[in-house]
């Protein structure tokens, strides 16, 4: 018989799939949980990738991907946040965003060496800390001042373990941006320990109501140990393309390629392609998505205010809501589970994203707006039973 290890054994299937396998059993299911536009890449974008099948461009390409994206990549973070990489050296091309937070993980952390993570939180985080040696140690955002970070909680969990911090804004799932107050507190702390930071942009072109937003790695004396890590996935909706990158320094990026070429090899190269007219080409698809994303969050804050018993702190970004259910009376498993067996709505309960995501639900509205308005008619029902 094959052994499981034991490090194997620790890490547990996603909360999110969980639900989205559970709804399979349903036949009038509608699902809010997966972070997937539901939107397709523009035709332009399409058109490239095929235009690289047809052409053969489908050999493997350079461990750190092909020189042509990464310097488009260099482009694209200079023209967005004023940052210059050196796409020789200081770019990888990675399979999806979490091909970069995990290598980046693996190539700094040594068994034990713990890594702050500010919940509620993406879970893959703390499941990927775990695989690669390390110790997540999770502080909770502040829920009253719309989940932005607690710099002081963070500053009090470092001890001489600590080697990196996890940012993610804006942030799966509570859709909060980063004040620029606590960026630059968040900043000291970095300095002040000597600390990486991983910052996940993925969904930093996905802003309403004028937010902006900054990188940490864009603040002084940051760039040299931030690494960004970004995707296409959310910005031009290539989550099954699986294009994804790391920019930071040097010594950082070699080894991190020096591990892909020995997991992946390198991300799909028609895909690669196709990422390369993304970054260059036209970006009305992205400002079209955005606008539709700013319409269904009104929509749904409005349905959340007039449904009795749910709240929720506005998201300044993403697509995300992250309903506060306490008045509910129920805990965030058993109300989603009552939500899907009841009413075949799937939404994911807040203990997904860690401890503290307890009494929450994370809604998804990359939805058209007829799922939208049929779902809230049936959160509306179900919690007329709740809380009546």
């Amino acid at each position: 018989m094959i052994q499981i290890s034991e490090s194997t054994k620790l890490i547990q299937p996603s909360k999110i799939r969980k639900m989205f396998n559970k709804a399979l059993e349903y036949d009038q299911v509608l699902s809010f949980t997966l972070g997937e536009p539901d939107f397709t890449a523009s035709e332009n974008v399409v058109e490239a990738g095929c235009r690289a099948i047809r052409e053969g461009q489908t050999k493997y390409s350079a461990n750190a991907g092909l020189l042509t994206l990464r310097e488009a990549i260099s482009s694209y973070l200079k023209r967005t946040e004023g940052l210059e990489y050196d796409p020789v050296s200081q770019i990888i091309v990675t399979p999806g965003a979490m091909g970069a937070l995990y290598l980046a993980l693996k190539t700094i952390l040594n068994p034990g060496d713990e890594v702050i993570v500010s919940e509620p939180c993406w879970t893959n985080y703390i499941q990927q800390i775990q695989m690669c040696g390390g110790t997540a140690v999770s502080v909770q955002t502040d829920p009253k001042r719309g989940f932005d970070l607690d710099v002081e909680a963070i500053r009090s969990a470092v001890t001489d373990r600590t080697r990196a911090i996890i940012l993610n804004s804006p942030c799966n799932p509570t859709g909060a941006v980063a004040s620029r107050e606590a960026l630059d507190a968040l900043a000291q702390v970095a300095k002040e320990f000597d600390l990486a930071v991983l910052a996940d942009e993925v969904y930093k072109h996905i802003l309403f109501d004028g937010a902006e937003y900054t990188s940490l790695a864009s603040l002084p004396d940051m760039v040299e140990r931030t690494l960004v890590i970004d995707s296409l996935s959310k910005t031009y909706a290539m989550t099954g393309w699986r294009v994804g990158f790391a920019a930071g320094p040097a010594e950082v990026i070699s080894q991190m390629t020096k591990l892909q070429e020995n997991t992946s090899a390198c991300a799909s190269t028609p895909c690669q392609w196709a990422a390369i007219e993304a970054l260059n080409g036209p970006q009305t698809h992205l400002a079209h998505m955005r606008e539709q994303y700013r319409i269904r969050r009104d929509y749904v804050m409005d349905q959340i205010a007039s449904i009795p018993g749910l709240s929720c702190s506005k998201p300044q970004g993403t697509f995300y809501a992250f309903l506060d259910i306490r008045q509910s009376g129920l805990d965030s498993e058993t109300f989603a589970m009552r939500l899907l067996e009841e009413e075949q709505v799937v939404l994911v309960p807040g203990t997904a994203f860690g401890e503290f995501g307890e009494g929450y639900i994370r809604l998804s509205y990359a939805a058209s707006m007829e799922s939208l308005e049929q779902g809230f008619d049936r959160i509306a029902a179900f919690m007329g039973r709740c809380h009546g």
